[in-house]
């Protein structure tokens, strides 16, 4: 199995690297299970009080690997379409798992974090980005919804306006133009990412680790996060399965403007 997700340790600092630059760290199947492993490692690792994730290459990730989609029907059967809220909720347990680590994590994103790549950033508890990354979630272009947490979660951080101005039309934005909705820690130069996140891992060591792990876990169970992801699995359960969805991937596949029907 080849590394599409690496992990080392810096003493306090746990890295998540995804790792296949080649392919704008797109997120196929085998990468989110490996970054699931990432996670765990984590967890079992010796004297870490912060995780850190970061993509290497050009970019964070460029979001979902459509090419992964022609595997649908082997790992889920024929009818994968009937079964769409199986597949939403596979998918929705590395961001679910990402979230409530009770380790604090922080996102470093530069270049583009778009669609699932945005969603995983999303389940972060902090986001660093690099002057002019863009992001954004673009599902409804494809004739689907964000469903791996990420119309829960924006919501959740900007509020009901911000996240159905980016979501309803699958807009693409720079850090720099959301800097002031409260969904970035820090909009710094690309070669200051390194140095932005130092300076948070050093604030968040001075906390008693206990204390930091249960104050998230409190302050993450004031929203009803469960109930958010359960109507996102049930949306994307009938979309998936209309005409508009698969002329939205036929057209992105093909780099070009969708013409959808509503059907």
């Amino acid at each position: 199995m080849s590394n599409l997700v690496e992990t080392r340790q810096r003493e306090m600092v746990f890295e998540i690297v995804l790792n296949r630059p080649e392919k704008r760290n797109a997120i196929s199947w085998e990468l989110g299970q490996q970054l699931l492993d990432a996670l765990d490692a984590a967890i079992q690792a010796e004297g870490v009080r912060v995780v850190l994730l970061r993509g290497a290459g050009p970019m964070f990730s460029a979001g979902i690997d459509l090419n992964d989609l022609a595997a649908l029907p082997t790992r889920y059967g024929p009818s994968w379409a009937r079964h769409m809220r199986a597949i939403t909720d596979d998918w929705q347990r590395v961001t679910t798992r990402l979230e409530r680590l009770e380790l604090p994590t922080i996102a470093l994103l530069h270049g583009a974090a778009l669609g699932l790549a945005f969603e995983v950033a999303l389940a972060c508890d902090f986001r660093i980005a690099a002057h002019g990354t863009r992001l954004g979630l673009p599902e409804t272009r494809l004739g689907i919804v964000p469903d791996v947490g990420g119309t829960t979660r924006l919501t959740r951080i900007v509020g009901p306006a911000r996240a159905k101005e980016l979501i309803l039309t699958g807009r693409t934005v720079t850090a720099q133009d959301v800097a002031d909705w409260g969904l970035l820690t820090q909009v710094v130069a690309a070669d200051a990412l390194d140095a932005a996140a130092d300076t948070l891992v050093a604030e968040l060591a001075q906390a008693a680790p206990l204390a930091v792990g249960m104050a998230k876990r409190v302050i993450d169970g004031m929203a009803d996060v469960e109930r958010g992801l359960l109507l996102e699995g049930w949306a994307q359960s009938q979309l998936i399965r209309t005409n508009d969805f698969m002329a939205g991937v036929q057209a992105a596949i093909e780099r070009r403007a969708a013409e959808f029907k509503g059907e």
